[in-house]
């Protein structure tokens, strides 16, 4: 947390030294349990937070003045890609991030649902393999657990015995036609789909968004993906079109200053509406 405060004080002075004035406002993406009214960074399993009054911190640190908007990481990855990416255009689609975790969020008409506790979306913790591998948050099977980018990297370096291999070694080994490597990866993708499967039953997206490091392999993983998805469709499910992200590592930046812009808009509406 004190380096996040440290950054966003560094962020503001080259702004003002740039602009010559304060920023108008300040857009933060925050992983786990988001409480956007509150500002609180309810609980991340991945950071080790719980219930971080971040709205405060921030709004303490940097002077008072700055209105500042919180959401949940991928929802703000998710509002980019919307208005500026693979999204753009598409009325409801769903942005399945595949990193560290699992997260998704679903894009309705340009809005990203929170759901009712700010909740929505977390994906990464629907057990797919029961009793299998542990999680951060506790549990035995959870997506994450099992095809994150982490867990790929970590399930490929025990299959080649070399410590520190992460999920773009693997991907340069199924290219390669490693059969440990398209084993490891085969596991992965199956998972995916059981867990993505659920979630197009549920919300029907037109447009299914894969984005996060594992993405990067491209149609290694998005190719087989599909297929698997195709496998396991029931005569009455629509499956979505399954797209590459277009924002890659930028679409949380760029998510949070169009949160900020949003929340700055918003405010300079309100003092201009009569009481």
């Amino acid at each position: 947390m004190a380096a996040i405060l440290d950054f966003a004080d560094e962020l503001r002075a080259v702004g003002e030294e740039r602009f010559g004035r304060p920023p108008a406002a300040v857009g933060v993406g925050l992983p786990g349990a988001v409480d956007e009214a509150a500002g609180v960074a309810v609980y991340s399993a991945n950071l080790g937070w719980r219930d971080v009054p971040i709205r405060r911190l921030l709004t303490e640190r940097l002077g008072g003045a700055v209105p500042v908007a919180l959401g949940h990481d991928l929802r703000v990855a998710a509002l980019a890609e919307g208005r500026l990416g693979a999204g753009a255009g598409v009325d409801r689609f769903l942005l399945v991030a595949l990193g560290t975790g699992i997260a998704t969020a679903l894009s309705i008409d340009g809005r990203t649902e929170p759901g009712a506790h700010g909740r929505a979306g977390e994906l990464g913790h629907v057990v797919v393999r029961p009793g299998g591998t542990l999680c951060g948050c506790g549990r035995r099977g959870c997506l994450e657990a099992v095809a994150s980018a982490a867990a790929v990297g970590r399930a490929w370096a025990a299959a080649a015995g070399v410590p520190g291999l992460d999920a773009a070694d693997a991907a340069r080994a199924v290219v390669a036609g490693d059969p440990r490597a398209v084993d490891v990866w085969a596991r992965a993708v199956d998972a995916l789909a059981d867990g993505m499967m659920a979630a197009v039953s549920l919300l029907d997206p037109r447009t299914l968004i894969v984005g996060g490091g594992l993405a990067e392999a491209g149609e290694t993983l998005l190719t087989p993906l599909r297929a698997a998805l195709a496998a396991r469709a029931a005569p009455f499910h629509h499956l979505p079109e399954v797209v590459p992200a277009a924002l890659g590592d930028a679409a949380g930046c760029l998510g949070a200053g169009l949160l900020a812009w949003d929340a700055r808009h918003a405010a300079a509406t309100a003092e201009v509406v009569p009481s």
